[in-house]
């Protein structure tokens, strides 16, 4: 399975050094994300833990956005990513390197095709039917360009749905909202939905023991067991939680039109 999320920057690493890119070219990039609000192309991701992640496509923008962060640390946070679940990461970076190979045969195709055009000129004019056939294959990759930003701007701010009332405080959503409700809910702090089913899954088993009395007591109470020595940590830290307040203080949650 495949999630589109906003993930936290400082949550994400990796594993290509940054002096592998050219810091001009990073400068520019973290500029232009800062200016038009996330990047393009999001980053392709795969969880390593809770609320940890790894870049598998994307290096270049990754630091972009680590340098975006720097520049302006609010609004810079979040970057938008694609996270995969295991079950399908060997895919997904078999899709990435075909998609790879064929950009850089176009690349390399369309530079032939231009310095064999070019060579012509200097001795003829280019012929009106290719200069034609140049200018419509350059105004198609405009406009596919243009259609995956307005698919991608679509996606990120389209409105999430909840079913319950939309003035329930933090505290209250935690002891009222069903299963689901509460999937969604924590998916907009950037749960994943597998780790996202299994918190929701521990608020209502405590809950039906005892009602959570503050959200404190949630922090302290809600705990899952993770990697292999099945340690039990806190599912949600104090400070997910603040982050928790500030999203779903900010999020308009309207009822679900039946």
């Amino acid at each position: 399975m495949i999630d589109f999320y906003l993930v936290d920057v400082k949550s994400i690493s990796s594993d290509v050094p940054r002096s592998n890119f050219s810091e001009s070219n990073l400068e520019k990039l973290a500029d232009s994300i800062l200016a038009s609000g996330g990047i393009i192309k999001p980053l392709v991701l795969k969880e390593t833990g809770v609320e940890e992640f790894s870049v598998i496509d994307g290096h270049l923008e990754y630091y972009a956005a680590v340098k975006a962060r720097e520049k302006n640390p609010r609004q810079g946070e979040m970057v938008n990513a694609f996270v995969i679940s295991p079950k399908v990461e060997d895919l997904v970076i078999e899709q990435t390197a075909l998609l790879k190979n064929t950009e850089l045969n176009t690349t390399q195709n369309y530079e032939q095709e231009v310095k064999a055009s070019t060579s012509k000129t200097k001795s003829q004019t280019l012929p009106s039917n290719q200069l034609s056939s140049l200018e419509k294959q350059m105004s198609d990759l405009r406009i596919e360009l243009v259609q995956e930003i307005q698919r991608l701007y679509s996606a990120v701010n389209q409105p999430k749905k909840f079913t319950q009332a939309d003035n329930l405080t933090p505290l209250e959503a935690f002891n009222k909202l069903n299963v689901r409700d509460l999937i969604a809910r924590l998916k907009t702090v950037n749960y994943p939905e597998k780790r996202a089913i299994e918190v929701a899954e521990k608020i209502e088993k405590e809950r039906s023991n005892q009602a959570f009395t503050s959200l404190a007591d949630i922090v302290e109470r809600i705990k899952l067991k993770v990697g292999k020595s099945k340690k039990e940590t806190k599912a949600i830290s104090e400070k997910k939680m603040l982050q928790i307040v500030d999203t779903w203080s900010e999020i308009s949650f309207n009822k679900e039109q039946h």
